[in-house]
């Protein structure tokens, strides 16, 4: 069942709340979380993958709001963290730090050294360079740190350019033809200031047919299998997040086929297998709220004018992505399309185009469905604009995660020279 759904009135709610309420008290532009539908949707897919042993980490990126990373805390989640600003959100909300997988292409000297400090579960790296640097670090404290080896497969993943990370076209992992990968992995291996964790793959995001993660976790398994032949620890094979969402009609992800395959895979292959979901369990758990100011007739269009603008929800603008747009009270009968567009000072600045939109006037609430990833966290102050707020609603009550600042609060960020 979707986390968004209408009551008996017809108008939008979650967990038994209106969004007509949320937006009248607290205002717009404002995220609205599901609570509820994050719970039940990390234990559907940790029970997908538990039967192959699988360890599952969430993906920071997708959305990094200390209330939802301490909820999945709660369920038992570790974190995939890219950066240092993100390991010390996962630590403030209460993730162990052996549950952190630290991910990403430009780990920072000091992003490294923070990470061993707090005692790190395993760090991806992706270049010679890197596990040299890690090397060192490690080194001066005197301690061993526990590297993986990202690879890259070369599998295409059939999603967005942008999202696609499996090539050896792109800047991620290290690729596995001509020894280059084997070779890195036995100097790791080797390295008496490294602890050999494994390999890790990651091949996109939004993928929405299992044959790309089949052809990746393929390669991975017969590599790791034969590194272990030459006698090397292989604790750990890393497969990543990935699995796309129903951005249409924003149902939940369905992860049995999912985990079928990886059962299929890996049982009995003497592998601790890691995950890291992120948009599969928080798209379709949020919501952008917005309200019309004001309904313009072009010459060949009608132009919903609303209060939220790209710099709250930069994927349609930046991936051409589709979410789904509805009134939140009961809809009336569509009267011909329209463009959803924000005050931003571009013409890129929308949130849907050429949408069967009832009669709409200024005041009226909409909802941006499938909006609990990439959104908050990809967002900006772009026009000097206050990004949208966050708030958390789980068994019937709201929780304030981040509130929306204020100009004078922006302002107060910077300083003038004394000219």
């Amino acid at each position: 069942m979707p986390a968004f759904i209408r009551d008996a009135n017809g108008v939008l709610s979650v967990s038994g709340v209106s969004l007509a309420d949320i937006a009248a008290q607290y205002g717009s532009p404002l995220y609205v979380y599901s609570g509820d539908g994050i719970r039940n949707d990390y234990r559907r897919f940790a029970g997908a993958v538990g039967p192959a042993g699988g360890r599952v980490h969430f993906a920071l990126k997708a959305n990094s709001a200390l209330g939802v990373i301490a909820l999945l805390a709660h369920e038992g989640a570790g974190a995939d963290i890219v950066s240092g600003g993100e390991l010390a959100r996962a630590l403030a909300a209460g993730i162990p730090a052996s549950k952190i997988v630290f991910s990403g292409v430009g780990k920072a000297a000091d992003e490294i050294a923070a990470a061993l400090d707090a005692g790190i579960g395993q760090i991806n790296a992706e270049s010679p360079q890197e596990v040299e640097a890690i090397s060192q670090i490690a080194a001066s404290r005197g301690i061993k740190a526990p590297v993986a080896l990202r690879v890259n497969v070369d599998v295409t993943p059939q999603t967005h350019a942008k999202i696609s990370t499996g090539q050896r076209s792109t800047k991620f992992g290290v690729s596995t033809a001509q020894n280059e990968a084997a070779n890195l992995y036995r100097q790791i291996a080797a390295d008496p200031h490294i602890s050999a964790a494994g390999l890790a793959v990651h091949i996109g995001s939004q993928i929405t047919s299992l044959d790309p993660f089949e052809q990746a976790y393929r390669a991975l398994l017969d590599f790791g299998t034969a590194l272990r032949a030459e006698g090397l620890d292989v604790p750990v094979l890393d497969l990543g997040g990935g699995i796309g969402v129903d951005y249409e009609a924003g149902e939940a992800c369905d992860f049995t086929d999912y985990g079928a395959l990886v059962s299929r895979l890996f049982a009995d292959s003497g592998f601790i297998l890691g995950f890291e979901p992120g948009r599969s369990i928080m798209a379709n758990n949020g919501v952008l709220l917005t309200r019309v100011i004001y309904v313009k007739d072009g010459d060949n269009k009608r132009f919903v004018i609303v209060d939220a603008a790209m710099n709250d929800l930069l994927r349609p603008t930046l991936y051409e992505a589709h979410h789904a747009i509805q009134t939140v009270q009961s809809p009336g009968p569509g009267i011909g399309p329209a463009d959803i567009v924000g005050p931003v000072c571009e013409t890129g600045d929308y949130l849907g185009q050429g949408r069967d939109m009832p009669q709409l006037g200024a005041g009226d609430a909409l909802a941006v469905l499938s909006a609990g990833a990439y959104g908050a966290v990809m967002a900006s102050s772009y026009n000097t604009r206050p990004p949208a707020g966050e708030l958390l609603v789980m068994d019937g009550t709201c929780h304030v995660l981040r509130r929306q600042r204020t100009v004078a609060e922006l302002l107060a960020e910077e300083t003038v020279p004394d000219f």
